[in-house]
């Protein structure tokens, strides 16, 4: 169905100014909603650990996770909405793995929907409570891959009709002309940084390939995670401009530590020859920087992390096995050396993502949401919620 002019959503979610790849997500796909349906209404509660002194719109209020009375506030202000879309991972809700998330959700008696970014194969007992938990709690979850929806229906045995599968979406700033100069190769990698990312496997990678040329350039790029440099400063940066200046690879390897706005990235992204993505986790069902390099049209050498597994099976790119950096610099000479390979792969990516811009995205969400408010009949949820409260 398709979002009729004065609909109206409430999100909860981090947002602007907090700096983290959720918030960015829900910033983009409110910005494309307004770019689609410019008259229908869109309110934020975001979640943090202290309120901002002043919000600007979206924003309505801010959520301090953990604390009861600013609970029920939010969920007041969330419940003049039509509909309500939730972002859900572990770390940005209250208490221990975020399990406030229900007290939060029972509250609200409007149409919900459940956005989950994370979707583990292996939870812990208190994680696998939560996600089933929430999942019972909802009108409709929506995740961004096919790997996280088979994932909800074997693992959590949600019901398949419950899920609608969304991709994550890329700025269209990102579809513009390749500004690849030409001289020496540019294998970039970006986003928050902290350990987890594989870096370091990356950067191992390249003493592979130091006998090309022209040599390559590898660009790590992006401002340490913000939670990262809290808890440990800038050591796992350091420890990774130690093992460049250990390989001897100081002429190849080039770090760039500021958070860049969405049109400054595009066009560093568009600048690259390759993307290479060599995280850790066999659990990332989601990853927006891999969606990005894909809009693009950039080739992409990831290890086999689900998300990569799924999208870069069908030609636009190359996989890896965790840990074995002689195998990710192996695909990263096929590529860089191999220009029909590259072409093709380009090609590849451009008729994949051409629907994944975020006014599409948004379209797309709207209309899920839409839909909630259409047939209110078909869910049982809000009644569900009603119960868990009084319970």
């Amino acid at each position: 169905m398709r979002p009729g002019p004065d609909q109206s959503i409430g999100f909860v979610s981090t947002f602007p100014p907090t700096v983290c790849g959720i918030a960015s997500y829900t910033e983009s796909l409110v910005g494309g909603i307004a770019d689609r349906n410019p008259e229908s209404v869109t309110g934020v509660v975001s979640l943090g650990e202290a309120p901002t002194t002043r919000s600007a719109l979206p924003v309505l209020m801010n959520h301090r996770t953990g604390n009861r009375a600013s609970l029920r506030d939010a969920t007041a202000v969330l419940n003049t909405f039509e509909t309500v879309s939730l972002q859900h991972e572990f770390g940005i809700w209250g208490h221990r793995d975020g399990i406030e998330v229900l007290d939060f959700i029972s509250r609200l008696s409007v149409p919900t929907a459940v956005t989950l970014h994370t979707v583990l194969d292996e939870p812990t007992r208190n994680q696998r409570a939560i996600t089933e938990s929430l999942c019972h709690l909802t009108d409709r979850i929506v995740v961004m891959s096919q790997t996280a929806s088979r994932r909800l229906v074997e693992r959590y045995g949600v019901d398949p009709d419950l899920i609608r599968v969304i991709p994550h979406g890329a700025d269209p700033g990102f579809a513009g002309p390749s500004l690849v100069t030409g001289g020496r190769p540019l294998i970039l990698t970006w986003g928050l940084i902290g350990p987890g990312k594989g870096l370091e496997w990356a950067i191992r990678a390249l003493a592979e390939i130091a006998d090309m040329r022209p040599l390559p350039r590898y660009l790590i790029a992006g401002a340490t995670h913000p939670h990262v440099r809290q808890d440990s400063g800038e050591a796992y940066r350091t420890s990774l401009m130690e093992l460049t200046q250990s390989l001897g690879l100081g002429s190849m390897v080039e770090f760039d530590d500021r958070y860049l706005d969405r049109r400054s990235l595009a066009r560093l992204v568009r600048s690259a020859d390759v993307v290479v993505l060599p995280y850790e986790s066999a659990e990332q069902v989601t990853s927006g920087v891999l969606v990005e390099a894909i809009a693009a049209s950039k080739p992409v050498v990831a290890t086999q992390f689900p998300h990569a597994v799924e999208l870069l099976s069908g030609g636009v790119g190359a996989l890896a096995p965790f840990g074995q950096p002689h195998l990710l610099g192996a695909r990263l000479r096929q590529i860089l050396s191999d220009r029909p390979t590259r072409e093709r792969m380009t090609a590849r990516t451009r008729l994949l993502a051409a629907d994944w811009y975020w006014p599409t995205i948004g379209e797309r969400f709207a209309g899920v949401m839409s839909d909630l408010v259409a047939y209110p009949a078909t869910y049982a949820s809000t009644s569900a919620r009603h119960a868990h409260v009084a319970g």
